[in-house]
C-alpha cells in the first residue's frame, strides 16, 4: 500500500467578530441607498441630497462647473418650479434634522437653493416638458394662481395637458405676491419664475374671478378637471368691542394694500396683533412708513410661529413686542382710534395645538395708546363667489392626494393654513393623481421610496472626509438702510465661492459619495472602481472574494453599506 498523506491543518477563517472559527461569516456587503433627513423632511418632495451632491461631486464625476449647476437646477425644478422664491421665503424644515448639525452646523440648504435658483434665472433656463409625453386632450382648470395652483398647473403642463389658470387679481402668485413684502421677496423674482410656467403653454387669465367674470357652471363644462387653489386671503378680526370702523385692518388686507402700492395711513403708533409671519410682515411694513409699531402676542417668544430670523430682524428695525398680552377692547372717539385695551395672560395647560393655553390674569388690564390696529391672528379662504364648489365650513376636505370629489382637487391654504412649500408639494401630488386617473395608471405611492438612514450610521469622527467647516451665512444690506430703502431686498444671499464650499459640507447621508474608504480598507479586494462614476455609483462588489469581516460597513461614513 502507498503511504497516506497527512491532511493539512486548516487555518482559522476570520469572522465578523474577529475570533477564530472553522467557517467564514455568511454576511456580505450590500450597497443600500437610503433617504437623507433633508429630502425626507421636504414638504415639496425635493431631492435635496441628490441635487447638492451633483455639484459637490462634480470633479469626481468629471463634470464642468456649469454642467453640474445645470443638472442640479434641472433636478431641483422637477419637483419645485420656484427655487429662487423658496430660497427666500421657505423656513427650511429640511435643515431641522440635518446630521451635519451634530458636527458643527446644519448645511445651509435654503441658501444653496436660492443661489442655484438665481443662477437659473440669470442663465435664462426654461422649464421643460417631460420627454415622451405627447399632447393630451383633457382640459385642466385651475382657480387661483398661488403656489399650490401653479405647482399643479406646472406638473400637468409638462405632461402635455392644456391648462388654464384663473386669477381674480391682476397679478399671479397668490399669497407669495400679495402677502409677502418686497424686501423679502422681490416682485421681479416671483414674476420670472411664474413666467417660466406660463411659457410651458399654461393659459393664465388675470382679472378673472370665477363665479363673477365666468360662471361656475361654465368653468365646469369647459374643463375635465378643476383644481381649487384659492388660498386664504380673507383675514379675521378680533371680535372685540370698538374694532369696527376706520384704522383697523386684517394682516392680509394691510399687506395686500401695501403691495398694491396704496398709501395706507396708519398714523404714528400701530398695534399689530399676532405672532405669525403675517404679523411680523405687517409690523415691518408699517415701520417702513415711519410708524412706531408694537406687536401684542398672547404667548411667549418660544411659542411664536413666525420664522425666528424674521422676528430678530423686526427687533433690529425697532419693532417692540409685548408678550403674554391679549386685546380685549378698543377705545375710539368717533372714527378716531385712541387706544387698545389689553389683558395680561399666563400660560396654562396645552391646547389642541400642543402649545400652552393663554389664561387671563384677573385685574391686569391696561391701555396702549394707538392710532391704528392690524389684526394678524388668522385668515381663511373666501368661498362666496364659488357657489357649489366651496365647503360648508371654512376649509375644503380632501384625501391625502388632494381629491375633494369627482373631478375636483385642491391644495394649499384652501385645505388649511400652511407653508408655501407644503402648497407646492400638495399641488404636485394632486397633479400626479390626476395624471394617473386620466391615463388609467396606478396611483404613485405617497410613502418615501427609501427608508431613512439611521443617524447613528453617520461617522462624524471620520475627519479625513468629514472635517469641521463653517456654515455659509447670507450677506445682508446694512441694517441702517433697511428702513430708508423700504422695498430693496435685505437678504443678499451667498457668493458662488460660498455656494461651492457649502455643497461640500453635505455628508451625502445614505448614499455613496466616493470617499474610497471601503476600497482602501477591504483586505480581500472586494471593491472595484467603476469606469463611469456618478453620484451614488463609484464601486462594484465582488462577493465571491468577501470573507464577511464587516470592515467596509464599519468604515463607510455615510451609512451606504449594509452587511446582510
Amino acid at each position: 500500500m502507498g503511504l497516506l498523506k497527512k491532511p493539512k491543518k486548516k487555518k482559522p477563517l476570520r469572522t465578523t467578530g474577529g475570533a477564530a472559527a472553522t467557517q467564514a461569516s455568511s454576511l456580505r456587503p450590500r450597497q443600500v441607498k437610503k433617504a437623507a433627513p433633508c429630502g425626507f423632511n421636504c414638504p415639496s418632495g425635493t431631492k435635496v441630497r441628490e441635487w447638492i451632491q451633483i455639484i459637490a461631486q462634480r470633479e469626481k464625476t468629471k463634470l464642468s462647473e456649469a454642467e453640474a449647476f445645470r443638472r442640479a437646477w434641472s433636478l431641483l425644478v422637477e419637483t419645485n418650479p420656484f427655487p429662487s422664491v423658496m430660497g427666500r421665503v421657505c423656513p427650511h424644515p429640511c435643515e431641522d434634522d440635518c446630521n451635519r448639525a451634530d458636527k458643527d452646523a446644519a448645511v445651509s440648504i435654503n441658501a444653496l437653493e436660492r443661489f442655484i435658483g438665481d443662477w437659473g434665472l440669470q442663465q435664462g433656463l426654461p422649464l421643460s416638458g417631460i420627454e415622451g409625453e405627447d399632447r393630451k386632450e383633457e382640459s385642466i382648470g385651475v382657480i387661483g394662481s398661488g403656489p399650490a395652483g401653479l405647482s399643479f398647473a406646472y406638473q400637468l403642463a409638462r405632461r402635455g395637458y392644456p391648462v388654464t389658470v384663473y386669477e381674480k387679481t391682476g397679478q399671479a402668485g397668490g399669497m407669495l405676491y400679495w402677502g409677502i413684502p418686497f424686501y423679502r421677496l422681490p416682485a421681479d423674482v416671483l414674476d420670472k419664475e411664474i413666467r417660466r410656467i406660463v411659457d410651458l403653454g399654461v393659459d393664465l387669465k388675470l382679472n378673472t374671478c370665477v363665479g363673477k367674470d365666468i360662471s361656475v357652471d361654465e368653468i365646469k363644462k369647459k374643463h375635465k378637471i378643476l383644481f381649487l387653489g384659492v388660498g386664504a386671503h380673507q383675514g379675521r378680526l378680533l371680535k372685540i368691542p370698538g374694532e369696527e370702523g376706520p384704522k383697523v385692518w386684517t394682516g392680509t388686507e394691510y399687506l395686500y394694500r401695501v403691495n398694491a402700492g396704496e398709501n395706507v395711513d396708519v398714523g404714528k403708533n400701530v398695534a399689530v396683533i399676532g405672532g405669525g409671519d403675517t404679523a411680523i410682515d405687517a409690523a415691518r411694513a408699517a415701520r417702513r412708513v415711519g410708524a412706531q409699531v408694537t406687536i401684542l402676542y398672547r404667548r411667549t417668544r418660544k411659542e411664536m410661529p413666525a420664522i425666528d430670523s424674521e422676528i430678530e430682524d423686526a427687533l433690529k428695525e425697532g419693532v417692540e413686542i409685548q408678550f403674554l398680552v391679549a386685546p380685549v377692547a378698543m377705545k375710539r372717539d368717533g372714527d378716531r382710534v385712541l387706544a387698545v385695551v389689553v389683558q395680561k395672560m399666563e400660560l396654562g395647560e396645552p391646547d389642541d395645538s400642543g402649545r400652552r393655553r393663554p389664561v387671563p390674569i384677573a385685574g391686569s388690564r391696561y391701555e396702549i395708546p394707538i392710532d391704528s390696529l392690524i389684526a394678524a391672528i388668522s385668515q381663511e379662504p373666501d368661498w362666496n363667489p364659488l357657489t357649489g364648489l366651496g365647503p360648508e365650513g371654512r376649509w375644503l376636505e380632501a384625501d391625502e392626494r388632494g381629491k375633494v370629489k369627482d373631478c375636483i382637487y385642491s391644495g394649499g391654504d384652501a385645505l388649511n393654513l400652511g407653508l408655501a412649500t407644503i402648497a407646492v408639494g400638495q399641488g404636485r401630488q394632486a397633479a400626479l393623481a390626476v395624471h394617473a386617473e386620466l391615463r388609467g395608471l396606478a396611483l404613485p405611492s405617497l410613502k418615501p421610496p427609501l427608508s431613512l438612514v439611521d443617524k447613528k450610521r453617520i461617522k462624524l469622527d471620520v475627519v479625513d472626509v468629514y472635517s469641521e467647516k463653517p456654515r455659509a451665512e447670507r450677506a445682508h444690506r446694512h441694517v441702517e438702510e433697511w428702513l430708508s430703502k423700504p422695498d430693496e431686498e435685505i437678504d443678499l444671499g451667498i457668493t458662488q465661492e460660498q455656494f461651492l464650499e457649502e455643497t461640500a459640507r453635505c455628508f451625502s447621508c445614505g448614499n455613496c459619495f466616493g470617499c474610497e474608504r471601503c476600497w482602501m480598507f477591504c483586505t480581500p479586494g472586494c471593491f472595484k472602481k467603476v469606469d463611469g462614476p456618478g453620484p451614488g455609483s463609484y464601486y462594484t462588489i465582488k462577493l465571491d472574494t468577501c470573507d464577511g469581516c464587516k470592515k467596509c460597513e464599519d468604515e463607510c461614513p455615510c451609512g451606504f453599506i449594509d452587511m446582510l
